[in-house]
């Protein structure tokens, strides 16, 4: 294998997306972050493949300002293997592509069984990738030669799985469905933040009383802001379950929550008085967090039958019509249509159930256009069916 080298300066990274732009073809791109160990969600080295310009490793730490990219490559396609998961990255970067291929939707699309990238190489190239390093600390330096080279990897062989998988999408009558699916993703836009995110705290359904729920918040709260300042995963400081043991323990003093043996991480004694701030200002704090909060969420499909029984019999024969389709199609159901779709338009159905009206909600719910066409003239009958179908008594919901 050979030795690869991270560009670590701006003039070198010039050289190199020149090199790039001499090129021909799309662009692999990928990412490495440090997801686990850090807080931010920030690349910690970008690759970059072309035919004709090799592979290119950058460290966007040391060379900061890499959009020398986008102005010599934004055009061009490029080629990612789970785009969604790089694309916030490279954004924050100031790098955007114009158009994508996602060979893991692709493979997706396509039915493959297995989608992850060392199994999509292997299927396609039959070259078979090490993935040794894959929940590694990408924000230590220097990075070790292997890590470079399983980096470079990432990205060496991507045009040409992406070639053999535009192909096969040709052959299966697919390739309007994967251009739909890579625009949709290159446009999504990102989730609001939650309103109460300390809310999302593992095991916070154990804790009871509104008191002890502003603890839990200000406990999450305090823990976050530490992380933020010093850039590290939140639960590498002190894990979910340590805030949740001191909450549900209620120390009456400092000395108390430093003797509690549950009450773990790194960072638990050394910030001993952060913490013991948090519980005092839950304990006194007049902004008391309610103990149920109101969710759009649907209730659970075992729950249907009392709850809305209409909606579950539309969701009991449309639901295997869709699968049916899925099959026919020789994808996964969710890429066909995501199950909550399906689920959203069955609680809450148009008035009329005309392919038409299905249409409209399912296009709400985010479906694509090629989605829509394969699946509301199923779903509008299966309702119409639903409708003129006697409920069955006893019927075991799933």
């Amino acid at each position: 294998m050979t030795d690869f080298a991270v560009i670590e300066t701006a003039d070198a990274f010039a050289e190199a997306v020149d090199r790039l732009a001499a090129g021909e073809g799309p662009v692999a791109v990928d990412v490495e972050r440090a997801s686990g160990f850090r807080y931010s969600q920030r690349a910690y080295l970008v690759q970059l493949f072309r035919r004709g310009g090799g592979v290119v490793l950058v460290d966007p730490i040391a060379v900061p300002d890499v959009t020398v990219v986008q102005r010599a490559l934004g055009d061009e396609e490029w080629v990612f293997h789970a785009a969604s998961q790089d694309l916030p990255s490279l954004r924050e970067l100031g790098l955007e592509p114009t158009s994508i291929f996602d060979t893991e939707l692709a493979s997706r699309l396509l039915g493959r069984e297995r989608v992850g990238l060392g199994a999509v190489v292997e299927a396609t190239l039959g070259i078979e990738l090490a993935k040794a390093h894959s929940a590694a600390d990408w924000s230590q330096r220097p990075l070790p030669q292997d890590w470079l080279e399983y980096a470079a990897l990432d990205v060496l062989h991507l045009v040409d799985v992406r070639d053999r998988l535009a192909a096969d999408l040709v052959a299966a009558g697919k390739d309007g469905f994967a251009r739909e699916e890579f625009a949709a993703t290159l446009a999504r836009e990102p989730k609001p933040p939650r309103t109460d995110p300390w809310r999302r705290l593992s095991g916070l359904h154990k804790v009871r009383g509104r008191v002890n729920l502003a603890v839990a918040r200000e406990l999450w709260l305090a823990r976050e802001e530490y992380a933020r300042a010093e850039d590290v995963s939140p639960g590498r400081l002190v894990p979910d379950r340590a805030l949740l043991a001191a909450v549900l323990a209620a120390p009456r003093t400092k000395q108390a929550l430093a003797g509690l043996k549950e009450f773990t991480g790194r960072a638990s004694r050394t910030q001993i008085d952060r913490w013991w701030d948090a519980i005092v200002a839950g304990r006194e704090s007049q902004d008391l967090p309610a103990e149920r909060v109101p969710s759009d969420a649907l209730p659970p499909h075992r729950a249907w039958a009392d709850r809305n029984p209409e909606a579950d019999a539309r969701l009991r024969q449309a639901r295997p019509d869709v699968e049916a389709r899925a099959a026919e199609l020789s994808m996964p159901t969710e890429n066909l249509l995501t199950p909550e779709s399906l689920r959203r338009v069955a609680w809450q159905p148009p008035v009329e159930p005309t392919v038409d009206a299905v249409a409209d909600a399912l296009r709400a719910q985010g479906a694509r256009e090629w989605q829509i066409a394969q699946t509301a003239p199923l779903i509008a009958a299966a309702f119409v069916r639903a409708a003129q179908t006697p409920p069955e008594d006893g019927a075991e919901a799933s």
